[in-house]
């Protein structure tokens, strides 16, 4: 294990809970993010406390910056996590997606380029860049699954980006020999979630006594992996994934997305019950996103074979979990600056 890592987009929801994993290990962690919308103030103030941490508030796309942190603090590995991904915003605006998610993955790679050119890192500094199953396109309904050797099709602005990022990591591992390893994850859910994303959005919405829009018909499918799980995937790619191999963290539970807001609703039932009645009964139906993928689903057997891991945290222990988290905190479905309106083309779930 390196003693020294530099985390991007470490303020965000997965990058945060990563970091901390890491900290348990006893190594120093650098976290390089921007602070944008998506970085609760909650968060930052409690990374900034952090021992062995330094969080370095800057722009991915900036490579000279970025290289300056890969040489002042002799980084050994790379986890790279910044990223736009909600996938509403990039159909309204996919300009800073491509910015942020291609440029910057470009600039991740060049700074490493440029840092092991002065010596500064180890030849074999090793890069995990964290992707997402969107890349390979949309299943039908037939118990099919995307697998490593899944064609790339992407179908969304944010799809695409990502896609885009996963070629220039691959090209830079075959053109600079840059050792590094992709993750595809599912959708990722647990505490510290920005509440524009479904969990959150939805309790915040039924705490609110709001309506619960859909999209469609709602019987779009989704994988659901906990946050702590997505994390111990990541973390057993740097440990054991095999250079220039990418990994399906395939094997959490799938549920229609109407489903998981009736599951949601159940719980909120049980820990927060409406005197009015349940919270199922404002659940509507709204019309469908452009382009709304109907399944995405993975195979995690490369994921449990090499990297040794597999999703621990059943969905109906976890959704509970999270549910109680946000009733505990509701600062954190509140952050500054946001309404809790739904941010995009839209006002339905993802």
């Amino acid at each position: 294990m390196a003693s020294t890592i530099l985390v991007t987009g470490g303020a965000g929801f997965i990058g945060a809970h990563l970091v901390r994993a890491l900290l348990t290990r006893g190594v120093d962690v650098i976290t390089v993010d921007m602070l944008t919308y998506a970085a609760h103030p909650d968060t930052v103030a409690a990374l900034r406390e952090l021992p062995r941490h330094t969080l370095c508030e800057l722009d991915v796309c900036d490579t000279a910056a970025l290289t300056d942190v890969l040489c002042r603090h002799r980084v050994e590995a790379v986890l790279h996590l910044a990223a736009e991904s909600h996938v509403d915003r990039s159909i309204d605006d996919a300009q800073a997606f491509l910015r942020t998610n291609v440029l910057g993955t470009a600039s991740v790679l060049e700074a490493i380029s440029r840092a092991r050119s002065r010596g500064a890192v180890p030849d074999d500094l090793r890069l995990v860049h964290v992707s997402t199953d969107e890349v390979f396109g949309s299943l039908p309904d037939d118990g099919s699954v995307f697998s490593e050797d899944s064609p790339v099709d992407p179908r969304s602005p944010y799809a695409a980006s990502k896609a885009s990022a996963d070629h220039l990591v691959r090209a830079w591992g075959h053109t600079h020999g840059q050792p590094a390893v992709i993750t595809w994850g599912p959708n990722t859910y647990g505490p510290g979630q920005f509440p524009e994303k479904l969990v959150p959005h939805m309790i915040r919405r039924a705490l609110a006594g709001q309506s619960l829009p859909i999209y469609g018909d709602g019987r779009q499918r989704r994988t659901w992996v906990h946050v702590e799980d997505h994390v111990a995937g990541v973390l057993a790619a740097l440990d054991h994934g095999r250079a220039g191999q990418g990994y399906c963290l395939g094997g959490g539970d799938e549920r229609a997305n109407l489903d998981l807001v009736g599951q949601i609703c159940a719980i909120l039932d049980e820990q927060r019950p409406d005197p009015a009645g349940p919270h199922a009964r404002r659940i509507t139906h709204v019309a469908d996103r452009p382009g709304h993928d109907r399944r995405y689903a993975m195979d995690g057997a490369r994921a449990h074979e090499e990297l040794r891991w597999k999703a621990d945290i059943p969905l109906d222990d976890g959704l509970r979990d999270t549910v109680r988290w946000y009733l505990e905190r509701p600062r954190a479905l509140r952050p500054p600056g946001y309404d809790g309106s739904r941010l995009g083309l839209g006002q339905g779930v993802a």
